[in-house]
């Protein structure tokens, strides 16, 4: 495996403020910005198609509540009358309607723009790992295909379990599902995570390696959910120009944190790969 000619920037762990600067001048050496504006800017376009496969595979196991109990309330509190009416009406149109032709057209839209996210995030981990791709193309596409199905299977997974287990059963099982259905959701999202640290790049790391950057990514991405979702049900107001547009802008930052996050555990397990004492 060829090696590209960068040089090997150590992360210091003596303070939280040289930790901070390593990180960022291995951001600047391997312009792992713009590979997470890229990344971001593809997840950012699978939202469209991947909420229409969420509401026809609601529709699908019999889960309308999820959105009349949850979703809908929520909605309809940020939204004007119009606006949420047009909604409501189209998404019970989905529910009663036969969902097939939405899931087939949804899901080979998902899986083309997570395709091309996780393209970019090899030509990234790539970087990160300072090695030449000189897989054939067809590998590159079927690694990239096979990688996004499971990615997001893994997302719709997470999502389905923290939507359907308050929804499963009542009384003291129900706080048992509430508080279990958390571990489950985060097995997922470590699972997809690491399926990218390991198989997206040409030179595959030691699997033990993948784990702190992982811990790193799902821990930020949880706290990041949770102030979005605060913000969005108990701040936003959709009801205005602003705050519409406010929504959009958080949300495209919320996804960038997300992709440049994902950069930066995988930049420091490869670090702490290559400063590990050789055995």
């Amino acid at each position: 495996m060829d090696r590209m000619a960068t040089r090997a920037i150590p992360i210091r762990t003596s303070s939280v403020r040289d930790a901070v600067h390593d990180v960022a001048a291995c951001f600047s050496e391997h312009s792992l910005l713009t590979y997470a504006s890229a990344i971001a800017y593809r997840a950012l376009i699978a939202l469209v198609p991947l909420t229409l496969l969420g509401l026809a595979l609601l529709g699908v196991f019999g889960l309308e509540d999820v959105w009349t109990d949850t979703i809908a309330p929520v909605l309809k509190d940020h939204l004007t009358q119009p606006v949420y009416s047009g909604i409501d009406f189209t998404v019970q149109q989905i529910f009663k309607t036969d969902s097939t032709p939405l899931i087939a057209l949804s899901t080979a839209l998902v899986i083309w723009d997570m395709t091309w996210a996780v393209n970019a995030v090899t030509q990234a981990l790539n970087r990160i790992h300072d090695v030449e791709d000189h897989r054939s193309k067809l590998r590159r596409i079927t690694v990239a295909v096979g990688l996004g199905i499971a990615v997001v299977a893994c997302l719709i997974a997470a999502t389905l379990v923290q939507s359907i287990a308050p929804a499963l059963t009542g009384g003291a099982l129900d706080t048992v599902l509430s508080i279990v259905r958390w571990p489950i959701s985060i097995l997922f999202l470590w699972a997809a995570v690491t399926l990218l640290f390991r198989y997206a790049p040409a030179e595959k790391p030691e699997m033990r390696w993948a784990s702190i950057g992982s811990i790193l990514v799902i821990a930020t991405w949880l706290v990041a959910s949770a102030l979005f979702r605060g913000w969005v049900t108990e701040v936003a107001n959709f009801k205005s120009a602003t705050g519409s547009l406010t929504v959009f802008l958080l949300l495209t930052a919320y996804i960038l944190v997300t992709s440049t996050i994902f950069l930066i555990g995988a930049e420091l397990d490869e670090r702490m790969r290559k400063e590990k004492p050789p055995s």
